[in-house]
Formats: C-alpha cells, structure tokens, sequence
C-alpha cells in the first residue's frame, strides 16, 4: 500500500511523468473509442449488404436507414476525438 501511495506522490510531483501518462492516455482512449464505431460501421453495412441481396427491392429503403445508422455512429467516433483532444492539451 505504502508503495502505491509513493507511485501516487511521484507522478503528481513529476510533471514530466505526468505528461507522459497523460499523452499515454489520450492516445488509449482515442484508439478505444474508435474501436467501438469501427466495429458498428462494419455491422451496419455488413448487414445492409445482407438485407439487399435477400430483396432488392428494399435496396432504397436500406441504403437510407444504413446512412442514418452510419452517421449516429460516426458521431461517437467523433465525440471520442474531441475527449482525445481534452486530454491531450489540457492533460
């Protein structure tokens, strides 16, 4: 216990430690929230792909929900970047 206390102590007192940690952190969480989003776009049009080969006559209808489902998760791709940049700079 005293141990990680000293740990705590050191990065506090150490701001060069602590920008890096920092730097570290930011680059974990970006590259986390953009695993979330990569993986949901591949699903969503994986899926569309699947729904429009089975009835082609839907294809416009899918396209238009395939976009909508695109953009919602691309926004938290994007509001991952903007944590990125919160803790980059004011880290």
């Amino acid at each position: 216990m005293f141990h990680m206390v000293m740990a705590v102590v050191a990065v506090v007192n150490n701001p060069d430690l602590r920008k890096g940690l920092a730097e570290i952190g930011s680059g974990l969480a970006y590259g986390l929230a953009a695993l979330g989003p990569g993986i949901g776009i591949g699903l969503i049009f994986g899926q569309a792909v699947s729904a429009v080969s089975r009835q082609p006559e839907t294809a416009g209808a899918v396209r238009g929900l395939a976009f909508v489902g695109f953009a919602l998760t691309e926004a938290l791709a994007l509001i991952g970047f903007v944590v990125f940049i919160l803790l980059k700079y004011t880290g």
